[in-house]
């Protein structure tokens, strides 16, 4: 295990950040980096250069020999292994080294798709929920890449709604089920060798099942016509009478749900860690042509617009590097800091639940960040770009499904402040009271501004604004709604782009303040980045608050609450265009990502 990478006494539970003010040397970064962690992560990178990337083409030739055989390479490099426990052939190491592994192999889209559903979808929630036998029959050989997983959760009428899976698993006298159905989307579906698969039993109680491909009944479909991930299996698998022993029930009857929603909280997570990986690389390509490719007799990379573009690009990466690693560290903090049996994975799904909010913010910000890096990266080669002699345009169509991928990105908006609003009423996070106390304050007098000259005084200041923004808004919607503001989609979306705005804004920071106190080189670069996205942050915070306030209420109740809202958003925005300016400089001066 890696040494703690938060300090215990000042850990925040999920979503306390809304409430609370986090020490700079207590939140973990980028640049906080082990040895160890640095050398497991060049391991996947130069695996991925070396032994992926020059064969991608005969990967999307449908060439699956192939894609077990690096699949193997993988177990051989002990990549499959991190989040198991020793005992069954794992490396048990910590969440942020889980992280740094699927963040490099999300540098080839295709295959980093067949690793996740392998190791993130099949490995993980057998480490987390398999009975001692299940773990001891199939583990082993998932880790040494004998065998390949895939995960069976959506089917043709169920995406989002994964609970009204029509699936059905019947129980026979001698404790056996018989399953019927198909499932949809399945990564890996067509060579997969263990399936992890949904259904009703007696076509009510939604659970969980190890199934093999030799069972009698299971079969693949056709592979999927994609836009993108033309090297990763996606087929329909059908399932026809297909007979279980009672041994190959993963977890209990009718706690199908506690495996699926838990494990997605993790692959959520990890998803926003890949989009950092890719963007990071389409960022160096971006920065690389824009200083090679010349027009009007000097590189494009020296026109402003091209700066804009750059630093955009790179200060959209940097939000959601320092949240993701922000929430790595957390997470492995909470399991340090509870005493456990190592091989005891009870404590990292409480910490992996705890982090839900986080991880979906993760994955929504991540997702849309990469898709706008990848978007600019495609503009800025031009008409290069948007053919396939140039790796943009399939960085592009790749990169699309993301936004789909571990529940949309419109679920995962909803589940934002729907899960903050219940654990608000169950009081674990007390967001009621102080939203109340903070409509006290915004009511009355204004109160003077003390004077601080450090380093980012400003952009800490409107990061307390930002928070008390969110939480004026949803103490609004919780007021106004009740237990009925789930179905307030329009609402619930504005109040998610205002909380995922200022997590990422108070982790840059943080990030950009802990470079500073410990006198990094590039600490001047830090706080450019943090000043850019926390400048612009306040701008779309604001309008997301007063399209929420305009949703809910009217008249003089409005106005009063869009004056208190106006007292937040004081703030003198910065210079981003001189700011943007550097940071692309410094990205083409050092050939790629600067930080």
């Amino acid at each position: 295990m890696a040494p703690a990478t938060v300090a215990p006494s000042t850990l925040l539970r999920g979503a306390e950040w809304l409430l609370k003010a986090s020490d700079a040397a207590d939140v973990f970064t980028p640049e906080r980096l082990t040895d160890e962690h640095r050398l497991i992560g060049q391991t996947v990178t130069d695996f991925v250069d070396k032994e992926v990337l020059p064969v991608l083409d005969r990967l999307e030739t449908k060439d699956w020999d192939l894609a077990r055989a690096l699949v193997k390479r993988c177990a051989d490099l002990g990549l499959l292994g991190v989040d198991v426990a020793e005992t069954y052939g794992g490396m048990q190491l910590d969440k942020v080294t889980s992280m740094i592994v699927s963040e490099r192999m999300s540098r080839s889209a295709s295959f980093g798709a067949t690793f996740g559903a392998h190791a993130n979808l099949t490995i993980l929630p057998m480490s987390l929920f398999a009975s001692e036998a299940q773990k001891r029959k199939y583990l082993p050989k998932l880790l040494a890449g004998e065998i390949v997983g895939a995960y069976c959760l959506s089917e043709p009428g169920s995406g989002s709604d994964a609970l009204g899976a029509k699936a059905r698993a019947t129980r026979h006298a001698d404790g056996s089920f018989v399953l019927n159905g198909e499932k949809m989307w399945i990564t890996n579906g067509g060579f997969a060798d263990l399936f992890i698969v949904f259904a009703k039993v007696d076509g009510e109680h939604f659970s969980a099942f190890l199934v093999e491909r030799a069972f009698p009944g299971v079969s693949s479909g056709k592979e999927e016509h994609k836009m993108g991930l033309h090297g990763s299996s996606t087929t329909p698998v059908i399932l026809q009478d297909v007979k279980v022993p009672a041994e190959n029930l993963l977890g209990e009857i009718g706690k199908g749900h506690k495996i699926a929603f838990n494990v997605l909280n993790f692959a959520r997570f990890k998803l926003g860690a890949m989009c950092g990986g890719a963007a990071e690389a389409g960022i160096g390509e971006a920065v690389r042509y824009a200083a090679q490719r010349r027009q009007f007799g000097q590189a494009i990379a020296t026109f402003g617009a091209i700066k804009h573009k750059l630093g955009e690009m790179i200060v959209r990466a940097y939000a959601l590097h320092s949240l993701t690693y922000r929430t790595a560290g957390m997470i492995d903090a909470r399991i340090e800091a509870t005493p456990h049996d190592a091989a005891d994975q009870s404590v990292a799904l409480a910490a992996l639940e705890e982090y839900a909010i986080e991880a979906s913010i993760a994955k929504v910000f991540g997702s849309e960040m990469l898709d706008y890096v990848l978007d600019e990266n495609i503009q800025i080669h031009g008409g290069n770009g948007y053919v396939r002699d140039y790796p943009a345009e399939r960085h592009y169509r790749d990169s699309r499904v993301n936004r789909i991928f571990e529940g949309t990105n419109e679920i995962n908006r909803l589940l934002i402040p729907g899960m903050l609003a219940r654990r608000a009423v169950k009081g674990d996070v007390p967001v009621i009271a102080a939203a109340k106390a903070l409509q006290d304050e915004l009511l009355g007098p204004p109160t003077a501004q003390q004077d601080d000259a450090a380093v980012l005084a400003d952009e800490r200041r409107a990061v307390a604004a930002f928070k008390k923004a969110a939480l004026m808004v949803f103490g609004v919607a919780l007021q106004t709604y009740g237990q009925k503001l789930g179905d307030q989609q329009e609402v619930l979306m504005h109040v998610a782009d205002m909380l995922m705005d200022v997590y990422a804004a108070d982790s840059v920071v943080l990030r950009a303040t802990a470079a500073s106190q410990a006198n990094m080189a590039r600490a001047p670069l830090h706080a450019d980045a943090a000043r850019v996205f926390v400048s612009d942050a306040a701008m779309r915070i604001e309008a997301s608050g007063r399209q929420a306030l305009a949703a809910m209420v009217e008249g003089d109740t409005l106005r009063t609450m869009l004056a208190g809202l106006k007292r937040l958003f004081k703030m003198t925005p910065a210079n981003t265009a001189l700011l943007r300016r550097r940071i692309a400089d410094q990205a083409v001066e050092r050939g790629g990502y600067p930080f």
